[in-house]
């Protein structure tokens, strides 16, 4: 805890076997009161891992649902839990668990409500191995989100995100995709509550075992982006109504 609130860390996680410890291991259990898993149906042993490890709350979905899907069960069984800061941290070891302290810190302190690891902010993604072209539309995909949306936000795609419990009251994420453009969606609710959105940077790093989307998914990831971007324009400023931005 940090004070008196309640600190949980949840892992999205599929096929997250060869990372999982080293991932784990890192998280500031000083301030860190549970962590949650959830195995979007692995083919390895990710769920068992993480029971060997002590994880207590580890849930496994049936089929695999999506990343979208993943998120939706972590957050609410983190909400379940009574927590008052939720922490999403990828269990793929890509971003350092070490941002932690900085991230609740500023939730608790009544900073910022939602905070996100930028890999963008300084040269932690070129420097991390992120592929040249994937940083190239990184950079497009936010220039045009920043100007549709009205924002000033480094990145919008980084998976490093920490959330107070009031945010699930203010946004309805049972609405959005069950697949990768969630984290837009979610993002996009944010700031149409009129939240300010913090930065941290956040180093980073590409090797094989991290997870990724190939290069037809993320084809299909930037469409769907700008779609969702589209959206939060209509509906913002010309009132044409979407459904991911109404009361849950």
């Amino acid at each position: 805890m940090i004070g008196k609130k309640k600190i949980v860390v949840v892992l999205p996680a599929y096929n997250a076997e060869k990372t999982l410890e080293k991932t784990f291991r890192e998280i500031p259990f000083d301030i860190v009161d549970e962590v949650i898993l959830v195995d979007d149906f692995s083919v390895d042993g990710t769920s068992a891992l993480a029971k060997d490890l002590g994880i207590r709350h580890v849930l496994r979905h049936n089929s695999n649902k999506g990343y979208g899907a993943n998120q939706k069960s972590c957050y609410e069984k983190a909400l379940s839990l009574n927590a008052d800061i939720i922490v999403m941290l990828h269990p793929d070891y890509q971003y350092t668990p070490d941002l932690i302290h900085s991230m609740a810190y500023l939730i608790a302190n009544e900073v910022y409500q939602v905070v996100l690891g930028s890999r963008i902010l300084g040269k932690g993604a070129l420097n991390g191995g992120m592929p040249v072209y994937k940083y190239i539309a990184n950079r497009f995909l936010t220039f045009v989100q920043n100007i549709l949306m009205n924002q000033k936000v480094a990145e919008y795609h980084t998976g490093y995100r920490a959330f107070s419990k009031e945010i699930f009251d203010s946004i309805n994420i049972n609405a959005n995709s069950d697949d990768f453009i969630f984290d837009n969606e979610m993002l996009a609710q944010i700031c149409m509550a009129n939240y300010e959105i913090a930065e941290i940077t956040c180093p980073t790093k590409y090797f094989e075992e991290a997870s990724s989307i190939n290069f037809s998914r993320s084809l299909k990831y930037g469409f769907g982006v700008l779609g969702v971007s589209v959206k939060y324009f209509a509906h913002r400023f010309l009132k044409i109504k979407s459904t991911i931005f109404e009361d849950g």
